[in-house]
């Protein structure tokens, strides 16, 4: 069985799409920072798709690894040519394979952070894209930049060794600024609100602690385009590392699991040029805002809704949930009365299809999307795409009932034990905070959401609490599936 690599590519079966263009001839023109599994399912795809079309060679993709526990990836990938398999599952257990080559060269910033910085300061990198997860802008509840952050102070102490993104994308700006060499494009592929905003102001807070010149600069001469993401990327397993092998006959050491459904919607708004991203099927447009809201508010919010009740009453996948009427039910309830009114125009789409699709989307049971993972970093997630919907039903006088029970439902979840008495791995950044705060609200209902940096003044709105309680009350004294129970009856 030929182990993946580029001198094994003619060896794969016929059933394994491989690249169709000289990867000899693909040159760096895109660095890429957090490189994990939704990088290799999306922009990566969509950059191969180019490649294989006779375009976009000149926009290859050097792979960068942030922390130290990216050595994996990085031998991985070298070890394969930085080549890896996508695998991509449909509903009807069809599977298709393909090998993706887009990304050419993977440096691991700890080990050299000046290869990094030197490698994004040649002129021949136009763009710098990042996936580096919701809590990695360093932004606080009240929108700033936390300064007071142990590895930005760091960074800002010791600037030609950085440990964080922050440190650097701004050192390479400031040596293409001082050589005089154009600045490339920050492009933000994370699930953040106006990603690209957010980006700009976090790189210029930053760069501006250091030296308040170049931070005007980055903020004035930098490029950011907003962009919203999609597609359901679960964690690799070993089991599908054997798939592989049994069925296409490849030894991958890290391959890609993916649904079928993919979906990139971009500002085209670059400084030094960008690869024709629209004959891959990417949405060019002026305004991004209505799209990403619909993503945040509609799926990524709808993750949060089924992750904690499901598991709560049992489940381990979100397919299991999704295919359980009950629970499909209350998604659709959450997505129609909650946050879809919430929403802007959104051209082009059918928001009552699109919803009825999200649900189909998750009960692909090819796919196999661990609970675990959807309720991890809850911290980063909840106040970035809940809590605005929250916020925006209180203000126009909505429905606030089923987005308060789910944030219940991250409060019954924090303390750490299901409904059958069995142990929670709480994963979250805050995971102490929140625990600690879960385990006070047998005695204060209202613990949890007195954290004002993760729900703001949501405490103090009556009609907020009051719903929250209730939900809070009924998910102790009766449990996920009996409270859904009780809002279908209530809402028949």
């Amino acid at each position: 069985m030929p182990r993946l690599r580029a001198a094994a590519l003619p060896e794969l079966p016929a059933t394994v799409a491989t690249p169709r263009y000289d990867r000899g001839r693909v040159r760096v023109g895109i660095v890429h920072l957090g490189v994990g599994g939704f990088h290799r399912s999306h922009q990566a795809a969509y950059l191969d798709t180019l490649m294989n079309r006779g375009e976009a060679l000149d926009w290859g993709i050097c792979g960068v690894g942030v922390m130290p526990a990216d050595r994996r990836m990085r031998d991985v990938l070298t070890a394969q040519d930085h080549l890896w398999t996508l695998l991509v599952r449909h509903p009807d257990g069809d599977v298709d394979a393909r090998v993706i080559g887009s990304m050419v060269e993977y440096l691991l910033a700890p080990d050299d952070p000046g290869a990094v910085i030197e490698r994004m300061t040649d002129p021949a990198v136009r763009i710098v894209s990042l996936t580096v997860t919701e809590g990695g802008y360093n932004i606080t509840a009240d929108g700033g930049f936390d300064a007071g952050n142990p590895d930005i102070v760091a960074d800002l102490a010791a600037p030609e060794s950085p440990r964080t993104a922050f440190g650097l994308v701004t050192e390479a700006l400031r040596r293409r600024r001082d050589r005089g060499t154009a600045p490339f494009t920050v492009l933000s592929c994370d699930n953040v609100p106006g990603n690209g905003d957010v980006a700009r102001r976090s790189f210029a807070a930053f760069a501006a602690l250091g030296d308040a010149g170049l931070g005007e600069w980055i903020a004035r001469e930098v490029r950011f385009p907003n962009s919203m993401v999609d597609r359901i990327t679960p964690a690799t397993t070993d089991a599908d590392r054997a798939e592989l092998a049994v069925r296409f006959g490849v030894e991958d050491a890290w391959p890609v699991v993916c649904e079928p459904f993919t979906q990139w919607v971009l500002e085209d708004h670059f400084g030094q040029g960008r690869p024709q991203f629209e004959d891959a099927g990417v949405q060019l447009v002026d305004d991004v805002v209505p799209y990403e809201l619909m993503k945040l508010r509609l799926l990524n919010a709808s993750h949060q809704a089924l992750c904690y009740l499901g598991y709560l009453a049992g489940y381990r996948h979100a397919h299991e949930v999704a295919q359980d009427p009950l629970f499909a039910r209350f998604l659709l309830g959450y997505m129609e009365r909650e946050g879809t009114p919430t929403l802007r125009p959104v051209p082009g789409v059918d928001l009552d299809a699109y919803r009825h699709e999200l649900v189909a989307r998750f009960a692909n049971p090819e796919i196999r999307d661990t609970l675990a993972r959807l309720c991890a970093e809850s911290s980063d997630r909840i106040p970035k795409w809940l809590v605005p919907v929250i916020r925006a039903n209180l203000a126009s006088g909505g429905q606030i009932d089923l987005s308060a029970l789910v944030v219940a439902s991250w409060a019954r979840y924090a303390e750490g034990v299901d409904e059958q008495g069995n142990p929670i791995e709480v994963v979250d950044r805050l995971k102490d905070r929140v625990m600690a705060a879960a385990a006070r609200q047998q005695d204060d209902p209202l613990a949890f959401i007195r954290d004002r940096d993760l729900f703001g003044d949501l405490v103090d709105d009556e009609r907020f609490r009051s719903a929250y309680t209730a939900a809070l009350d009924r998910l102790h004294a009766a449990g996920a599936r009996s409270t859904l129970e009780a809002w279908t009856a209530e809402n028949a």
